[in-house]
C-alpha cells in the first residue's frame, strides 16, 4: 500500500492501532506539520490494511506569524486582486510567488476587491508566515512577481489583525486626460472631451460627503447587507490648461463599481449629459441609474488604506509624477 492510498479522512494528524506482526511505516506531509507517518499494517482488512488508534506520529506545527504586506500593482493585466477560476487575478498570482519562496501553501487575504483592470499604488494583505524564515522574504518576493506587482514593506502585526475587517478608511483617486498621449494609455482615462461643465462637476462632487446612502451607485445593490457608506471627503481637481482632471473620494467603505459610476456621473454632468438635480435625486431616492455608465477602469487607482495603528505613505514614484502632488499643477475645481 502506497501514501496514495490513503483514505481521505486521514487528511489531518490522528491515531491508529496496528499489528506487530506485519506493515511498513508510510512518511506523509500534513498541513501545519512538518512530517508525520503511519504504520500500515498489510495484515489488517480494514482500509486496504491501514488499522485504527495509537500509531500516527507527528512533529509539533510550524509557528507562525502574521503579517500585513504593503504592495502596489498595476492592474492593466489583471481582473482585480480576488482569485479567479477562469482568469488571472492579483491575489492567485502574489499566492504562487509565496508559496514558492515558503515551499508552503500560504493564503492571502486582501484589504478589498478592485474591478479588472484597476490599479493599485497602495494595497494591503495579511497572511501568516512561518517564524523560521531565515531570509530578507520582502526581496524574494519581488525577485518572484512580475515586474507590474511589488511589495513595498512587510510589517509583523498582531495574531487578530485583518487586512479587510480592520481598514477604516480607502481613498481612491481617477484621472482623466482630453488630449490622447500614448504614455498616459492605461494609466489614465482617455476622454476627448471639448468643454466640460466644471462647475455642475463640483457641486455635484460637493453633495457626497453629505450623503450615506449609495444604492442608486452600486452594480449589485441587492447581493450587500447595506449599502451604506460613509464618505469623509471628496474632490475635484484640473490642470492649468484644462486637459486633465482628478477625481478623489475617501470613505470607510465602497460598493461595488461605486467609483466608477459617480465618476461617470460627474462625467456626464461635465459633458451636459445629465444634470446636478439627477444627481442629487439618486442620492436621495436610491433610485437605480437608468443609464449606469462607468467609467473606464484604467483611470482609477486605490491610493490610500489607513488602518487605527498603521497609515503608510504611497510608495510608487509614478504616482507622486501622475499626482503632480509638488507645486501648483493642480486647481481645485
Amino acid at each position: 500500500m502506497t501514501a496514495s492510498h490513503i483514505p481521505r479522512e486521514l487528511s489531518y494528524p490522528t491515531q491508529y492501532e496496528h499489528r506487530a506482526d506485519a506493515g511498513t511505516y508510510v512518511f506523509f506531509n500534513l498541513p501545519g506539520c512538518v512530517f508525520a507517518f503511519l504504520y500500515i499494517c498489510s495484515a489488517c482488512p480494514a482500509h486496504e490494511g491501514l488499522c485504527r488508534k495509537n500509531t500516527a506520529l507527528t512533529a509539533k506545527p510550524t509557528p507562525i506569524k502574521r503579517h500585513f504586506c504593503h504592495i502596489g500593482y498595476n492592474g492593466l493585466q489583471y481582473h482585480g486582486w480576488q482569485r479567479q477560476r477562469s482568469a488571472v487575478g492579483v491575489q492567485a498570482v502574489v499566492e504562487n510567488a509565496l508559496a514558492r519562496v515558503l515551499k508552503e501553501t500560504i493564503t492571502a487575504v486582501g484589504c478589498g476587491r478592485t474591478d479588472a483592470m484597476v490599479h493599485a499604488s497602495q494595497y494591503f494583505f495579511h497572511a501568516d508566515i512561518p517564524e523560521h524564515v531565515d531570509f530578507d522574504l520582502q526581496e524574494r518576493l519581488n525577485r518572484n512577481l512580475p515586474e507590474d506587482i511589488a511589495v513595498f514593506d512587510i510589517i509583523p502585526v498582531p495574531d487578530n489583525a485583518h487586512a479587510r475587517f480592520d481598514a477604516r478608511l480607502r481613498t481612491y483617486d481617477y484621472f482623466i486626460h482630453r488630449d490622447k498621449d500614448p504614455f498616459l494609455a492605461g494609466k489614465s482615462a482617455w476622454y476627448p472631451f471639448a468643454d466640460l461643465d466644471l462647475d455642475g462637476m463640483r457641486a455635484a462632487v460637493a453633495l457626497l460627503p453629505a450623503h450615506q446612502d449609495f444604492r442608486a451607485f452600486c452594480r449589485t445593490p441587492d447581493k450587500v447587507e447595506h449599502t451604506i457608506c460613509r464618505i469623509s471627503a471628496a474632490r475635484l481637481w484640473v490642470n492649468p490648461d484644462g486637459a486633465r482632471l482628478r477625481f478623489q473620494i475617501s470613505a470607510n467603505r465602497f460598493l461595488r463599481g461605486m467609483v466608477r459610476i459617480i465618476t461617470g456621473q460627474l462625467l456626464e454632468i461635465g459633458m451636459g449629459r445629465s444634470s446636478v438635480a439627477a444627481f442629487a435625486s439618486h442620492l436621495q431616492t436610491g433610485q437605480t441609474l437608468a443609464r449606469m455608465h462607468a467609467a473606464y477602469p484604467q483611470g482609477l487607482y486605490l491610493t490610500k488604506v489607513d488602518y487605527p495603528d498603521l497609515s503608510l505613505p504611497g510608495r510608487p514614484e509614478f504616482m507622486r509624477i501622475l499626482q503632480h502632488d509638488e507645486g501648483d499643477y493642480w486647481r481645485v475645481v
